[in-house]
């Protein structure tokens, strides 16, 4: 990971208390809006964390390979990229 890990780990701190937050609407019957509500705030803070090392990521190993004399580790990486954008649009 090309950039400081501590705020990545600090926000899946805060996202799994969440978490156990929105598991205890459900045992104690919370209105189904407010789960629903909490759980889109947790996808909210996921997708936020997922930004963050996809920017690492560009900014560390995607960069690397494409400075590499190495077509195929270029191939790769690129590879990798396209094929996790595709599954998150699924």
């Amino acid at each position: 990971m090309a950039h400081d890990k501590a705020p990545i780990v600090k926000r899946l701190r805060t996202i799994e208390g969440h978490v156990r937050g929105v598991e205890r609407m459900v045992d104690e019957d919370a209105y189904c809006i407010d789960i629903l509500m909490q759980i889109d705030a947790v996808q909210k803070a996921l997708d936020h964390v997922s930004r963050l090392v996809l920017d690492g990521h560009l900014h560390g190993c995607v960069t690397t390979a494409i400075r590499s004399d190495d077509a195929a580790e270029r191939e790769r990486v690129i590879g990798e990229l396209m094929h996790v954008m595709h599954e998150r649009r699924k």
